[in-house]
């Protein structure tokens, strides 16, 4: 494949593109895209064309660009996410049904929390995780209980990458190896302000064999709407369910706290 004089590939520089859009800036004209992918305007249109062709990205009524539907077929076709995702289904509407706010399934790439589900009720508080959005993994209930529940070198081969991660007041990142070993002998992770002030976020872990974390199923209600133990049940459910459609051997489930 040819490379440009930066030494880059067309494939590198076809994923910078596509890497360009986000929730936040879903459309774009060229010249956009060019500054943000880091490339020449010329290089850009080109690729840009080339990219129309194979749908992977559209442009809209207003000459904008944006991401296609043959990303979306092309990933439908075979998918891990997307098998997880049919799996969990049911036993997520479930939990939502009695938690009545958002339930969502998040699974551990690269270093952060990829959520590859969420389901909201009408009157559901503010969420930052949004379906294929990311979050830091100490940033989320989800993503501590995803590295809790991960084989130790993966743990400090996270803390070595990001030496600053932790929770407020936790000491840094001896202080966050205990509220990792804190959580993996509960069985959950609770958290409240942890995204936003007025959240709560409960997770527990999909359990594969070794006992680690295939997924992490969680929920977000509103901070001192009620306490841990009114939701853990229904989660516990859920995830011991997901785990058996996936095929997965659900490990021991943890003590339901009655403070």
């Amino acid at each position: 494949m040819a490379n440009s004089k930066s030494g880059d590939s067309s494939l590198d520089r076809w994923v910078r593109i596509l890497q360009s859009f986000d929730p936040e800036v879903p459309a774009m004209t060229v010249r956009e895209l060019a500054a943000r992918a880091g490339l020449p305007l010329a290089t850009a249109y080109r690729l840009v064309d080339q990219l129309v062709g194979h749908d992977f990205l559209r442009r809209d009524d207003g000459g904008r660009v944006r991401l296609g539907l043959g990303l979306w077929e092309l990933a439908s076709r075979s998918s891990t996410a997307l098998d997880l995702r049919e799996a969990a289904m049911p036993y997520m509407e479930d939990v939502q049904a009695v938690v009545g706010q958002h339930t969502q399934l998040g699974v551990l790439s690269d270093d952060e929390v990829l959520f590859i589900e969420r389901l909201s009720g009408r009157d559901s508080v503010v969420n930052q995780a949004r379906v294929a959005g990311r979050l830091p993994i100490h940033k989320s209930s989800s993503g501590v209980v995803l590295l809790a529940f991960s084989p130790s070198q993966v743990q400090e081969g996270y803390l070595a990458r990001h030496p600053q991660a932790g929770l407020p007041g936790q000491g840094g990142p001896d202080g966050f190896r205990r509220v990792l070993a804190e959580v993996r002998a509960q069985g959950f992770a609770s958290f409240d302000g942890l995204v936003d002030a007025d959240t709560m976020g409960i997770a527990v872990p999909v359990r594969g064999r070794g006992n680690a974390a295939t997924a992490a199923l969680g929920v977000v209600v509103a901070r001192g709407s009620g306490s841990v133990q009114s939701v853990l049940p229904a989660l516990l459910t859920g995830a011991r369910g997901i785990a058996r459609a996936i095929g997965e051997q659900p490990g021991h489930a943890p003590r339901i706290p009655i403070h």
